[in-house]
This record gives C-alpha cells, structure tokens and sequence, in this order.
C-alpha cells in the first residue's frame, strides 16, 4: 500500500472512494474504456493523479493491464463498464488467469434495484468470470469498496498471481445517490478467513529434494513461468551454475535463465529445439520450477520423459500431481524454494556435492551441435524468410528490447531466435493462445517503461483482430514498433492443414494485399514501412529504431508456406519429433 494516510475519515461518494482506494494501492495507470454503468467512477479521474489510457476496444485494456504486469510485476489494472464491455474483457481475464499474471479488471454493474431484470447492458459479470479469474466479487455497499480494493490486490500479488474482478453497481458509486456517501478509511489489514497462500516450502521437502538433486546424472532443470513471478532469476542462475544443471525455460519463462548461458539449452516443447526437448526426454531427473507439465511441453503424458524422477516446486498445491505424480512435492514459492535449496547444497560442499555431470553435458553438447535451429535464407528475388526478419530485429535492438508477441507461427519464430538475457523482456500469450494479444500488451509494456525499446513482433492474422489500438498508441503518445510477418495465412493453421490434412487449405488464406497495411497505419497514426527484398530488411530496421516520437509499423513480406521446425505432433510423443527436413535421417 502506498504511504498515502486517509487516518482522518472523508465524506466521499463510491465512485471517489474507488478512485482514492487505487491511489492508497500505488497505481499508477488504468486501462481502460468508459461507459454509462461505470461513468460516476469516471467522473473522480480527472482529478487524480492516476493516468488513465483509454483504449479502443475492451480486450485491448485487459491485455495493456497484463503487458503493464508482465514487465513490472505489479497488478495490471483494467476498468470498463457493464454488459458487453464486461464480455469483451473476459478473453483478457481467461488469459491471465492461465498464465498466473496479477490483475485487478473493474467492472460497472446496473443498479442495485435492476440486477436480475435484464436490465440495458446487465450480465451476470461475476457468474461469467467465475472459473476463469482468482476471485471477484460484486460490491453491494459503498461503504465496502475500499475493503475490496484492498483485498484484490492482495489476492491477485499473493501466492500464485492471478486477475481478480471487482463487479460495481452504478447506484453505489452516484455522487447523486445520497446512499453511496460514507466516511471513507482505508483499511490497513487484512482478513480473509482460508486464504493463507505459504511461500516457505517445508524443510522436509527441500532436504528430500535436495537429495535427489545430489544423485543424479541427468538432471535438467525444468523451468517455467513461476520463476519469473516469484522474482527467481538470479537465485536461478546460482542454483544451476553450481550443481552445472542445465536449464530448459518454457514459452513463459524466456529470459529466466539468460539464453546466452552455457547452461541454457532454451525452450522445449511442440516447437522447443531437439536438445531441449530431447534432455527431458532422456533426464533421470526433471526439477520442474514453476511449471505446470502443459501438454505443450510434455506431448503424450506416458511417454514424456519415462526414466526421470521428479520434483515439482510449485506454490501452488493445486499443481502437484495433476499431470505427473511427482516423486519429491515441494510447495512453495519457487524463490524462496530454491534459495532454501541452495543453502543445504551449500553446506554440504557446494559443487562438490553433486554426482558428475560432464558425460551428460557432452551429450547435450553433440545433440546441439547436431540439431541447431535452422532454415533455408531467402534468395535474392523471394520474399523474406520469417526467422531472417526476427534474428536481424534482435541483433539490430538493444540486449534489454522487450519483445511481445501475439499466437501462431510469429510466436514461436521469436522464442527461438530472439535471445532472452535479461528477465522481463519476453510479453506473450501462452496458456490461452490470444490472438491479438501483442500490440495491446505491448502498449501497457511501454506504458510502465517509457524509456524502454518495445517491440510487438505480429502476424497478419493477429494484427487485423486488435490493430485498431495503435491509434491509442497514437494518441496517448506511447510509441511501441510493430513488426508485422505477414505471410498472407493464417500460418500455424496452414502448417498443420499441410502436415497432418493432406494439404486442405480451408479458409486459411488472408491476402498479402487486404488490407493495405501501410495505409491502415498511417491512418493510425504511425510511421509505416513495406519490406519485400531481403537487401532492405536491417536498413528499414534500423530506419524504425530511430522513431521514438510516434508508433512505427513494418509490414515485412514474408513467405507463406514457411513453416515452425522443430514440431512434435499433437498427442504424439516427444520422441516423435520433427527437425528440419535438412536434418531428418539422422536424429534419433
């Protein structure tokens, strides 16, 4: 909570009592989209001192608020009014809620007396969001907003992060309703029966743990999106280097172990690289840090990594055991967890005491050499090569450029050929799959760094379901870069039409020409560039780096039937994996 003192009650209405409470909380931007429900809370910001960023479309403040949380770790906070507004940021809420990201969304409700008449714009918001937020909760006296506030963000920071929602009536926040004036107070705890999320694990289960981590031969540290949340990097870092474990991070855990690392063996998984994926495969140990066992990661569940032990160090309880029964079950933050770890390792002689890991790391060493990630370069005269275009915007941006992406073939070209050195530089969508997710999330990334490079890396697909919140780039002077690979399909959909439904392309194709993207973001307000030859792809980079007054988009002409190797097929094995068809004969 911030140092703000409300000691001495204040006559305040709701809709002032809302806006103060975001202030006692240390919020600093809302994203957001107003309309008759929520419009008395409305009213309230223009005398604060929160910066309020108005959006184009309800979804687009969802993903600004987790882009804004992605990158500072502090609650992403959205508002929008009732009905369809509240169902258009449902899709936002479902994403975060996957992927663990800490968000307050505040909803306007019809009036008190109107709930359950079908009211103009009513919808049972908290019945709605239910199964896909941490908590919400429907406010019913205005005396009790400042306890809701407070409890939300306590509950979507604390334990595993998640979105919490807060549903308003708009009687209960109307400077013209006499009942929704009351002496506000902030309340300085806070008491929520049953909710004690622990973040120490039990010493039992690190010292079991720890055990097993001495023994091993083929360990491989399994590392998601936890790490990230608990603030985990560096103790990371400290744990891998000194029991030389090499590290896998996840789709949602790029930059928690820097890909430059020797360590580092980058991401596993459908479209992980061969070493990464086949180290877990082969492991007789997985220490799985903060992460889930997706099926993304594991293909089919009985054949995934079949003579490795497990530990699952997750805060979470709910995780343990769901996919695979862990052998050692450590609950608690990941962070604290692995520092705790890192301590008995320590006294038992550090390096010295774990098993020696060099035949291993030989191994992993022939199987990168062997299988690198790789793809034909564009000729002179074709279109441009997807993974070209990515590897010449990350050696052309500085080593801390954030980098969001929306779903699809674009999203896993950049986890593989960006390089994540540094935490909090990689913004996407990975439990839900959003399309769309980039620009928007983008948007809230620049918001809390505005001295940040932020880069949105696109696809066609996605770029025409949320491009229109460029023009709230525009207009809010938040200049973000967009590089769209436009190969003219929906790509990721196309590869797997081609692979696995004997080449039937259905309703899969978008155009290189409709719409006329230079054009539509030039209407938005942005600089605008088209790249089609391969001698113009760094100049007009570079060209887009040295914008910073305004948004810039790149629309890069690219090949469509490109397509995402290394790929394990769905519900097939990891063992089943496909390389690059240069590489296919050899692998094992």
């Amino acid at each position: 909570m911030s140092e703000q003192s409300t000691s001495q009650p204040t006559r305040l209405n709701g809709g002032q009592a809302l806006i103060l409470s975001l202030e006692m909380e240390g919020v600093e931007v809302v994203f957001g989209y107003p309309g008759g429900a929520i419009l008395p809370v409305y009213d309230p910001i223009i005398d604060s001192k929160i910066r309020h960023v108005l959006v184009r479309h309800e979804q687009g403040a969802g993903h600004a608020a987790e882009g804004y949380a992605h990158v500072t770790g502090k609650p992403g906070v959205c508002m929008v009014t009732s009905g369809p507004a509240a169902t258009n940021i449902v899709t936002p809420l479902a994403d975060a809620y996957l992927d663990s990201v800490p968000m307050v969304c505040i909803t306007g409700q019809v009036a008190l007396p109107a709930i359950g008449t079908d009211a103009f714009q009513e919808c049972d918001t908290t019945g709605i969001t239910r199964s896909i937020t941490k908590h919400n909760m429907l406010v019913t006296r205005a005396e009790d907003i400042p306890r809701a506030v407070h409890e939300a963000f306590h509950i979507a920071t604390t334990g595993r992060p998640g979105p919490v929602l807060i549903d308003v009536p708009k009687d209960i926040v109307d400077a013209n309703n006499p009942n929704a004036y009351f002496d506000f107070t902030y309340p300085p705890d806070i008491d929520l029966p049953g909710y004690a999320p622990a973040a120490a694990p039990s010493p039992t289960s690190v010292d079991a743990a720890v055990e097993e981590m001495m023994k091993a031969e083929r360990p491989v540290l399994y590392v998601g999106g936890g790490v990230l949340k608990s603030r985990g990097a560096e103790v990371l870092r400290r744990l891998a280097e000194m029991g030389n474990i090499p590290v896998v991070t996840t789709l949602m855990a790029r930059g928690a172990f820097p890909d430059s690392h020797e360590l580092c063996l980058g991401m596993p998984g459908m479209h992980g690289n061969y070493t990464a994926v086949t180290a877990m495969q082969r492991s007789d140990l997985l220490v799985a840090m903060g992460s889930r066992f997706d099926d993304r990661v594991t293909g089919k569940v009985g054949a995934f990594a079949p003579e490795a032990k497990i530990i699952h160090v997750d805060i979470d309880p709910a995780e343990h055991g769901k996919v695979r029964r862990p052998d050692v079950s450590v609950v608690g933050d990941c962070r604290v967890a692995m520092e705790a770890m890192v301590a008995k390792l320590e006294a038992k002689g550090g390096s010295k005491a774990f098993a020696d890991h060099t035949p291993w790391r030989r191994q992993l060493s022939g199987w990168q050499e062997k299988y690198p990630l790789t793809y034909q370069p564009s000729a002179p005269d074709e279109l441009l090569k997807p993974q070209q275009v990515v590897e010449s915007l990350r050696d052309a941006c500085p080593a801390d450029t954030i980098v969001s992406s929306g779903v699809g073939q674009h999203q896993m070209w950049t986890s593989q050929y960006w390089r994540f050195d540094h935490p909090y530089t990689w913004v996407n969508s990975g439990g839900l799959g959003t399309m769309g997710f980039s620009i928007p999330a983008a948007i809230g990334a620049k918001t809390a760094f505005p001295d940040r490079m932020v880069w949105a890396v696109d696809g066609d697909g996605c770029f025409q379901m949320t491009g229109q919140e460029l023009i709230t780039a525009s207009v809010e002077r938040i200049p973000i870069k967009v590089a769209l690979l436009n190969n003219a399909y929906l790509g990721m959909v196309r590869q797997w039409q081609e692979l696995f439904y004997e080449e039937r392309y259905s309703e899969v194709y978008l155009s290189h020409e409709m719409p006329d993207y230079v054009k539509w973001a030039e209407s938005m307000g942005c600089v605008a560039f088209r790249v089609e030859d391969p001698s113009e792809v760094d100049v007009t980079i570079a060209k887009a780096n040295e914008i910073d007054d305004r948004p810039v988009v790149v629309e890069f002409r690219c090949h469509s039937d490109e397509k995402v190797y290394p790929m394990v097929p769905a519900g097939g094995s990891n063992d089943d994996i496909l390389v690059d068809p240069s590489q296919r004969g050899d692998a094992e």
